[in-house]
């Protein structure tokens, strides 16, 4: 399970989306054509370290599914899981019905058993990841900013964990929920990062065509990858994932300080033309 600064499954990545890979134009960005920004959530507006949140996230989470199924055997299958949502090409199928396919394949757990599991993680166990988690103190700032724009802002997150879990990190990194348009969460949505299905199935649900949308990120690969469908793309780089097999290029790239200088710049001027009063 890999989302923010850690590279856990490139090995499976590398090989999996090799069809996905094209090179991209440098160019700066156009904010005036800009409808809606895409900001990607871990090593982007809070900072996580993957490496310890996934395995103390997998802990506890196999630890509520023991009265069901050994919890090392849960951790594996959950890790097959995972690369099996990466790999899904299926228009017709969440990835939570993956996840829920793979456990009921490997593991015997049905659908229910896993969500009583995960209720009582959820329940008992979720608080104990907060101390992992920290956020970047002008990140709200870059939301409200960008609101102030007449811009949607979806929050665009890799989907391999569930909604109460997306929800607990944007809460840890002091930021507001009900500001986003829409949240990315395995279970309403059917592809992961990079493949571009991800990036259109977003572009589809707002009615927006991808030239007025920017995705904003930290991975080179996972991010950047938004080209493809024709978006624009920004990469902060404080917390930068550079994978060594992506060959996409940013349209801009700097830090949290530059980029909110850039989008509040002409807020105003923005406002004005759209009718807003002073």
């Amino acid at each position: 399970m890999c989302a923010g600064r850690c590279p856990t499954g490139h090995d499976i990545l590398s090989g999996m989306f090799s069809l996905f890979r094209r090179k991209g134009r440098t160019k700066q960005l156009d904010l005036d054509s800009i409808q809606a920004v895409f900001f990607d959530l871990d090593g982007t507006l809070v900072d996580v370290d993957m490496h310890r949140f996934v395995p103390s996230y997998l802990l506890r989470l196999t630890e509520q599914m023991g009265d069901q199924v050994d919890p090392a055997r849960a951790t594996r299958a959950l890790h097959r899981a995972v690369a099996a949502m990466f790999a899904n090409a299926d228009a017709d199928k969440t990835l939570e019905c993956i996840l829920l396919e793979v456990l009921q394949s490997e593991l015997s757990m049905s659908p229910g058993a896993y969500a009583a599991s995960l209720e009582r993680f959820c329940r008992k166990d979720l608080e104990s990841l907060r101390p992992l988690v920290s956020g970047h103190p002008l990140a709200p700032r870059l939301v409200e900013a960008s609101l102030e724009r007449g811009w949607q802002v979806v929050l665009a997150t890799n989907p391999i964990f569930p909604r109460a879990v997306i929800d607990a990190r944007i809460a840890w990194g002091a930021l507001d929920g009900g500001a986003f348009h829409h949240v990315t969460a395995y279970e309403t949505a059917h592809f992961c990062k990079p493949n571009p299905g991800f990036f259109e199935e977003l572009l589809a649900r707002l009615q927006i065509p991808a030239a007025a949308c920017l995705m904003i990120g930290n991975d080179t690969l996972h991010d950047l990858a938004a080209c493809q469908v024709g978006m624009q793309t920004g990469l902060l780089t404080p917390w930068r994932i550079h994978r060594p097999d992506a060959h996409f290029t940013a349209d801009w790239q700097g830090s949290h300080e530059e980029l909110l200088a850039m989008i509040a710049a002409n807020g105003c001027m923005t406002r004005q033309r759209a009718g807003c009063p002073d």
